[in-house]
């Protein structure tokens, strides 16, 4: 199992929790990425909003692609996984940019590539916000692009949404950038099998995540392709006794409909196509993250964490609140009994 994290570049996780000791800022992204690597975690993704889908829409957000860039001039070892949506994205000159980051960081640059749900959000930027299927049509067509670019000396493409021609470009990465993506509709399932080369998953327990790999690798292999990884969204909270960890859990799982994200879960279901329901209590932390059940004791959290092995998940990618402080908690108490 390899343990990443989300970069708190919302400022936490918690939408009842205004203050969560982790401002959006450099330098708490700058801290927390160091001490991460000395902690021994592989990798940090950071999510690309240009407003506050946590804290509200007028609080700060860091911006993913400059933080990204920052964080590879500080770091040494670990993995960034940043999050990119062709939406926002014109892909010749995305590609160009994203391999001159890999070569700066050394080959650690990694895709999270995200088809868009804020509508809201599009309409404040001006960019165009289509509908689902038309989205994911999309991003197929830019990742054709995007990695003909990186692997063609000169790359030309015509298709609905984009038109290159004779486009060069030098230097490539330095190693392929790793493409991950997620989503539980048809079309999105369809395009990651095809296109990527991991499947990310909001939070669920063991038995809901066997099934989804297994379907995802039953659509690689009827395409000849080589296998995938598989990771999921997690919140962890680690307390010496489990009563502890569950009141630290009632504590943080109350959203009401006057928080500041109330309007961004609203439109979140409605621009998405989850395979089940999402209540209140899970959208009072993002992706799910409570339903992986990495709540309890070290032994409890260790457990359940060989179960998601079991099920064929291969990367946690957890959130906490603090983070800094949780995930020094999670490396000295259970990452030990996972060894």
């Amino acid at each position: 199992m390899r343990f990443g994290y989300w970069l708190p570049v919302f400022g936490g996780w918690l939408r009842n929790v205004p203050d969560e000791g982790m401002a959006a800022t450099w330098d708490y992204a700058r801290r927390l990425a160091v001490r991460s690597e000395q902690l021994g975690y592989d990798l940090t993704l950071v999510a690309e909003l240009f407003l506050n889908d946590i804290k509200g829409p007028a609080a700060p957000a860091l911006d993913a692609w400059t933080t990204a860039a920052a964080l590879a001039a500080v770091t040494t070892r670990l993995e960034l996984m940043v999050a990119v949506r062709p939406t926002f994205h014109s892909p010749a000159i995305f590609a160009k940019q994203a391999a001159n980051l890999d070569q700066i960081s050394g080959g650690r640059l990694a895709l999270n590539v995200v088809s868009s749900w804020w509508s809201d959000e599009a309409r404040r930027y001006g960019v165009r916000f289509e509908r689902h299927d038309d989205r994911y049509a999309r991003t197929d067509e830019w990742l054709r692009i995007v990695t003909g670019a990186w692997s063609e000396p000169e790359f030309s493409f015509r298709g609905q949404f984009y038109e290159v021609e004779g486009c060069v470009l030098a230097p490539k990465p330095a190693r392929r950038p790793v493409l991950y993506a997620g989503g539980e509709s048809e079309a999105a399932k369809t395009l990651i099998a095809r296109a990527c080369d991991a499947y990310v998953m909001h939070g669920d327990p063991p038995e809901r995540v066997a099934p989804k790999v297994a379907d995802m690798r039953r659509r690689r292999e009827a395409l000849g392709l080589p296998p995938m990884s598989f990771g999921m969204a997690a919140y962890v909270i680690v307390r010496a006794s489990e009563a502890e960890a569950e009141s630290e859990r009632a504590r943080i799982t109350d959203v009401s409909e006057g928080s500041p994200g109330y309007a961004n879960y609203r439109d979140f279901l409605q621009n998405t196509q989850l395979d089940q329901q999402v209540s209140r209590e899970d959208y009072s932390v993002s992706n799910r993250g409570l339903r992986a059940g990495l709540v309890g004791t070290p032994a409890q959290v260790a457990e359940q964490i060989r179960r998601f092995e079991a099920a064929g998940v291969d990367l946690l990618l957890l959130q906490c609140s603090p983070q800094l402080e949780e995930m020094e908690r999670f490396a000295a108490e259970v990452m030990p009994l996972l060894r």
